[in-house]
């Protein structure tokens, strides 16, 4: 099945800055998951080429703690074909991938703050997890 869909959701109480770092940090998580969203080269009329950032939109949506953790509790688990990217606020404190490796499998995501959540699949699923959220502005 192939990634119909792509949403990021953010929590708007963060920084710009935050907003900023947790976007790009799921983009970079779908992208690795779904590399056929990206990955192309293109050449323009001088010969000079460029991979592409995505070959879709990718709306950056807004949700408040409790939303966001109401989005992961029902976007878990993925469908097939689904692709599923969260950012907990105790990533934020730590400095290396092995120290986050080790320390997540002793939280539980229902009770930690997720400040992102990245989905890519099914528009059917995409929609019904975000259709009732705004635009990040």
């Amino acid at each position: 099945m192939s990634v119909e869909r792509l949403a990021i959701i953010i929590n708007p109480a963060l920084p710009p800055g935050l907003i900023a770092n947790t976007a790009a940090t799921i983009g970079v998580g779908l992208g690795a998951l779904a590399p056929q969203l990206g990955a192309r080269q293109l050449t323009d009329v001088q010969g000079r080429s460029i991979h592409n950032s995505a070959d879709r939109a990718v709306p950056i949506l807004q949700a408040e703690a409790a939303t966001m953790r109401d989005v992961l509790m029902k976007a878990l688990p993925p469908p097939d074909g689904g692709f599923l990217v969260a950012f907990p606020q105790f990533a934020r404190t730590i400095h290396s991938f092995s120290e986050y490796q080790s320390l997540f499998p002793q939280k539980d995501l229902a009770e930690e703050l997720i400040e992102g959540i990245g989905l890519a699949g099914p528009d059917k699923w995409v929609r019904s997890l975000t259709g009732h959220l705004k635009l990040l502005r």
